[in-house]
């Protein structure tokens, strides 16, 4: 296993600005590789799918290995594999499409960690809605707190692999096996967790998954996995002459062929460059770039758990004992907005808020300001690290 991070910055252009990027959660930098992808996408013949003219051709080229790639990535069918402008849009057409088949009075479950796209396409799906809490000293949302709020009338539960806010990455398969039990289907937010952990969509359980390729190195758009038996059961509305094929019936209009072409190469960055020595097909070396990659967070969160608890007056939200390199903090007489704009004016970018968790903000007692969130990318070094201990250190002591 190797893991040359020298190596892997020289491939971020955006890097050359010179500021140590901790903002990995909101959206990564995007490598040379995928920059270069888009562009070529759009240098070359490109117009509506087809197989005639050779501007379709490569469109259906750029579509089916888009599939494809993100189907090694996420452990999935190509066939269910659907499109879309971002994992929210999606999420919001699912639920329309899936309450359309609910009953006045069947349930869904939310819980109070995930990020507000997991949540509000759910509470406004007219479902009677049932919260899964987390405990607040842990950071923890347990399978219990999921199955206490399971019932006859449960017909799907909608849950975080990782919080984009606090790290803390649940027990998906085990909440999976007691939601099944209850006959319930299992809606998965992976949109932060894919950037940390290689995703095996059926050991996971999910019955859908999504996740944003511009958390991981790509292009802004959204996507989701299912099976595509599943896919063939749902019929949400679409334009009369547009196809009913899966997953095509899901995708409403033109697909950004570019920003597919980008994830593919994307998807090929991380398989490729992240363990420089792995072999096999694509999936195999994503799971060896995925062991290298947390092998390389877990260091650099580790000095950054260590120089923080060096610091008075930091309090550290991110508690769970399975987590992603993500941290939660605030300070003692500090504003974490002071905090943002101080470390920003000297290169440093961790940003202050509650990213769209908002519940879970407020059920950590912080109410819609939230903290100052410090998240690693697979470019951050330990000089990044030192920068920013640095800087929360000089902050303090104002």
């Amino acid at each position: 296993m190797t893991y040359d991070i020298a190596a892997l910055r020289s491939q971020f252009p955006a890097l050359a600005a010179g500021t140590a990027h901790f903002d990995g959660p909101g959206g990564t930098q995007t490598p040379e590789p995928v920059i270069r992808a888009i562009a070529d996408a759009l240098a070359q013949p490109l117009s509506n799918r087809g197989r005639i003219t050779l501007g379709e051709r490569n469109a259906e080229r750029i579509v089916t290995e888009a599939r494809r790639a993100m189907a090694d990535l996420l452990g999935a069918d190509p066939a269910g594999i659907v499109f879309g402008r971002s994992a929210t849009q999606l999420t919001y057409d699912f639920a329309r499409t899936l309450a359309s088949t609910w009953s006045p009075g069947d349930e869904v479950v939310v819980t109070r960690l995930d990020h507000d796209a997991n949540i509000r396409p759910w509470v406004q799906s007219g479902a009677t809605v049932r919260w899964a809490e987390f405990d607040v000293k842990t950071g923890e949302l347990t399978v219990d707190a999921v199955r206490s709020v399971l019932s006859e009338r449960t017909r799907l539960v909608a849950v975080t692999a990782a919080s984009n806010l606090i790290g803390t990455r649940p027990d998906i398969p085990a909440i999976a096996e007691a939601v099944h039990a209850a006959g319930a289907l299992l809606f998965v937010d992976g949109v932060h967790h894919t950037a940390h952990s290689l995703v095996d969509l059926a050991e996971l359980g999910a019955d859908f998954y999504t996740c944003s390729p511009y958390k991981f190195l790509g292009p802004h758009h959204g996507v989701l996995a299912a099976r595509p038996e599943l896919l063939e059961t749902l019929r949400p509305d679409k334009l009369l002459p547009s196809t009913d094929a899966v997953p095509e019936r899901f995708e409403l209009g033109t697909l950004p062929y570019e920003f597919l072409a980008g994830t593919t190469a994307a998807v090929d960055f991380l398989a490729d460059r992240l363990d420089a020595a792995a072999t096999g097909s694509r999936r195999e070396r994503l799971a060896a770039g995925f062991t290298a990659l947390e092998a390389h967070e877990h260091v650099l969160r580790t000095q950054i758990d260590e120089g923080l608890a060096a610091l008075d007056g930091v309090t550290v939200h991110s508690r769970a004992a399975d987590r992603t390199p993500t941290v939660l903090l605030t300070f003692e007489n500090h504003s974490t907005a002071d905090a943002y704009g101080y470390l920003a004016e000297r290169g440093v970018q961790a940003p202050a808020g509650s990213f769209y968790a908002i519940e879970a903000s407020r059920h950590l007692g912080l109410g819609d300001t939230g903290g100052l969130r410090v998240g690693l990318a697979p470019y951050n070094d330990t000089q990044d690290v030192d920068r920013l201990l640095t800087g929360l250190t000089d902050f303090l002591k104002r």
